[in-house]
């Protein structure tokens, strides 16, 4: 690779090549518009594999939405068999308990949809994409971005390798401490929570039956999702001071901990992994593009985690773009000019910024305390749960399929390749 005074080396550089940077260039591979496209995927390392029997601790609520996109992107169909459909969704307040009359209760049946959504591991979904067939003709360059050159010509990355490449299109998928974001000089929003997510895996006494179980406390909601296995999926997201003695408890006081903190919805639980923690913060991009460079997932985006909704809204990124670049081809437009790339800014920012402010606005509403909050938060939900139409409503937003989502998501019956 070296830096052509005619056509660059590459027409996408894609930097990141974790689960969204994966995903786009896998859809850009499929886009038969974009035939003979030459696309490079930079990532330091390719992702472990994952070995039978074992379940990894970060795992990711998968949308339909990102069902759709990962089976157009070829990965599916290898996630699927390790991945837990999950069909109801029990969510309640601390002051009560989750049959009472206030608990909310989501159930795939009333919308007509086989499933909520599916509990997998993130590093299944990342190993799916690494070995998609679709990336097979995808230029895989095993370094870190140094530098990024932008404007006066093509656009330069700059490897920590000493190498260097041209391309028309930059995209940074690198994640919430983006270097590519920091290189090119786009600011962020947004804030640090004084909140920390614990997760561990768990056995519980009483089975989850396919449901995953959220319980809102003064502090954060402690959350179990299904696994394949018949285990939960713990997430308790706490004051960071909690978070440290929880993962310094000893694995009896622990597992008690757990227990009572979840209000035994499972009867006892049992730790039956390692433990880690993860600070949380809400950020967003003030900018989602420049000329030649555009940024997907949580290079753009960061969000709190309570309604699971991190990765689905980096792949609906990275469907949006895909088509967004397609079309401008499709047209003969230049596609990695400003024309172009602002349709993909202004479809996905304002989606993700609506996303955003509503988990932020609900993580606040659950946190905030004093009786009369409590009380109007409770009707709130005894409303919730009673308004069927409004619940299917919830769903349909939360399965990624209302709203303005990219053609991909709207289409059933895809062939994966």
């Amino acid at each position: 690779m070296s830096v052509s005074r005619s056509r660059p080396d590459f027409d996408v550089v894609i930097v990141g090549g974790g689960m969204v940077g994966s995903c786009l260039a896998a859809l850009l591979a499929r886009d038969e518009r974009l035939a003979g496209w030459r696309v490079a995927l930079v990532e330091p390392s390719a992702p472990p594999q994952p070995k039978d029997g074992e379940v990894d601790l970060r795992v990711s609520a998968l949308s339909r939405a990102s069902q759709r996109i990962l089976d157009v992107a070829g990965a599916w169909s290898r996630v699927e068999p390790h991945a837990c459909a999950y069909s109801e969704m029990v969510v309640w307040d601390a002051a009560s308990h989750a049959e009472a009359r206030d608990a909310v209760r989501f159930s795939a049946a009333e919308t007509g949809e086989p499933d909520l959504g599916h509990i997998a591991e993130n590093l299944r979904v990342q190993w799916a994409l690494h070995e998609s067939p679709l990336l097979r003709n995808t230029t895989r360059i095993r370094a870190g971005l140094e530098h990024l050159q932008l404007g006066g010509g093509a656009p330069t990355v700059g490897l920590t390798d000493g190498r260097t490449a041209t391309c028309a299109l930059v995209v940074g998928a690198d994640g919430g401490q983006s270097q590519t974001r920091a290189l090119a000089g786009i600011g962020r929003a947004g804030w640090l929570y004084e909140q920390t997510a614990v997760v561990a895996h768990l056995k519980t006494e009483r089975p989850h039956r396919d449901t995953a179980w959220q319980r809102f406390l003064p502090d954060g909601p402690i959350a179990f999702l299904p696994l394949r296995d018949g285990r939960v999926s713990l997430v308790w997201t706490t004051t960071p001071e909690a978070a440290t003695a929880l993962q310094a408890a000893e694995p009896a006081e622990f597992s008690r901990l757990v227990t009572e903190a979840s209000d035994r919805v499972l009867g006892e639980a049992t730790l039956d992994s390692g433990r880690a923690g993860f600070p949380l913060a809400l950020w967003h991009a003030k900018e989602y593009i420049r000329p030649g460079l555009a940024l997907v997932g949580d290079a753009a985006h960061t969000i709190h985690p309570l309604a699971g909704q991190g990765v689905n809204l980096g792949f609906l990124d990275c469907a949006t773009l895909a088509q967004v670049l397609g079309d401008a081809v499709a047209e003969g437009d230049e596609f990695s000019g400003l024309k172009i790339l602002r349709r993909y800014e202004r479809w996905r920012r304002s989606e993700n910024a609506l996303v955003l402010a509503t988990c932020d606005g609900l993580n606040r509403l659950f946190g905030a305390k004093g009786m009369a909050i409590a009380a109007a938060r409770r009707l709130g939900m005894t409303v919730v749960g009673g308004q069927g139409l409004l619940r299917r409503a919830l769903v349909q937003r939360a399965l990624g399929l209302e709203g303005e989502v990219p053609a991909i998501v709207k289409r059933t019956g895809l062939q994966a390749p």
